[in-house]
This record gives structure tokens, sequence and C-alpha cells, in this order.
């Protein structure tokens, strides 16, 4: 079993801190809806390989070799599969267990690269916030995603009313709520949460169809929110011991 150090956690959480601002908050959607044209498709690879080096410091040997590994995953769901199977939850989350497994391939390569860089005297400090960060990305805006693939199959059957992107707004609130909670070690209040919702959302849902709907994306929504939340305090326990 391989033991997990601090230069390889710093590594680690610098890289993935770069995929998930790349894939998340730096892919804006125009660039989704247009990603099988090449010229954008190499923006996003160029956006990959250029905050993995700003967050290693420097080391442009393996920010190159994480572009490289994210150009071709994202080659094989951009363009090798079909139409139905690219937007699918099971396309989505093979392709982001490919790339968190291609951040550790790299990071065991070559452990002590974000120690060698720019940022070496400050990382002890900075890695707790970069996991913080990436967990809360993850949380609140791939989690939108994950639960928008997961209710598409149900939204055309299903006429939605209310404000525009209200859905789409308390689902990150909700999220984020969750997430604090989580890290702050109050789990007990998502109850409350939970609770609140179910009351506000209870004239909304009784129309069978309406609230089955509502209850597959809440769940959703908080088994997504409770797994990357928990996923992330646990880094945080496993930067406490290595540091």
């Amino acid at each position: 079993m391989i033991a997990v150090t601090a230069p390889m956690l710093q590594s680690f959480a610098a890289l993935f801190l770069a995929h998930v601002l790349a894939d998340f908050v730096f892919q804006f959607n125009w660039m989704i809806e247009r990603k099988r044209q090449f010229g954008v498709f190499l923006l996003h690879i160029a956006i990959v390989a250029v905050l993995s080096l700003a967050a290693l410091g420097g080391a442009w040997q393996l920010a190159l070799l994480v572009a490289g590994a994210h150009l071709a995953i994202d080659a094989i769901k951009t363009y090798a599969l079909p139409d139905g199977m690219r937007a699918t939850f099971g396309a989505f989350t093979t392709d982001q267990i490919a790339h968190l497994a291609t951040i550790i391939a790299a990071v065991l390569w070559w452990p002590g690269a974000a120690a060698a860089g720019l940022w070496a005297e400050w990382l002890p400090l900075l890695l707790v916030p970069a996991l913080i960060l990436s967990g809360f990305i993850l949380t609140v805006r791939a989690g939108g995603h994950a639960v928008g693939l997961i209710t598409a199959p149900y939204a055309q059957e299903f006429k939605k009313q209310g404000l525009p992107k209200a859905g789409q707004m308390i689902g990150q609130l909700e999220r984020a709520v969750i997430f604090l909670l989580i890290v702050i070690g109050q789990p007990t209040g998502i109850g409350f949460l939970i609770a609140a919702k179910s009351l506000l959302r209870f004239e909304a849902t009784k129309e069978q169809r309406a609230s089955e709907y509502v209850i597959i994306g809440t769940l959703t929504s908080f088994g997504w929110a409770l797994a990357i939340s928990s996923a992330t305090v646990a880094l945080i326990g496993l930067a406490g011991r290595v540091g």
C-alpha cells in the first residue's frame, strides 16, 4: 500500500483544484454547446493546461501530462460516444473518474511537483483551502450538472412552473448549505433543511408527477452533496495527519 505524504497530497490538491475549475467554472455553457468544434475543444484543453501549470507553480512537465490525459479522455467522450450516450449521468461519472485516476497517476509519478514550484513556501497553508474550494465547486456546480442529467428523462413528463432557473438556484443553495454543515461538523442541521424544503414544497407537489419529480431531484441533490462533502472532510482529515 502506498503511503500518502504531504508533498503528494499537495500536488494532488493543486491538480484537482485546477481540474474542477477548468471543468465546472471556466467551461462556460457556450463552450459545452460547441465543444465538438475543434477550436473550442482545444480552448478547453488549453485552460486545463494553464490552470494546472499555475496551480503547481511551474511544474510544466506534469501540467502537460495531465492536460494530455484530459485531452484523450475528453476526445473519447466528445467524438467517439454516440449522441445519446454523451449526455448521460453514466458518461459524466465515468469521465470524472477517469480524470481523477489520471491525476492520481500523475501525482504518483511526481509526488513533489507542487513542492518544487513557486508556491512551495505557502503550500502547508494553502492545502486545506484548496481542498475546501474543490469540494465546494464539486458539490454546488458539478452537483447541478449531475442532478440535471439524472432528472432529464423525467423533465419531459413534468411541465415546469415557477421562476426561470429558480429550481437550479435552489439546488445550488441547498447543496452549499449541506457542504457547509458537513465541513463545520453539524450534519444534524441537514434534517432541518429537509424539513423546511418539504414544508415549502408541500403545496406545489400535491400532483403526483410533480411530487415524484421533486423527490427524485431533491434526493439526488442531497445524496450528491452528502457524498462529496464527506469525501472533502475525509481529505481534510488526511491532510491534518500527514501535515
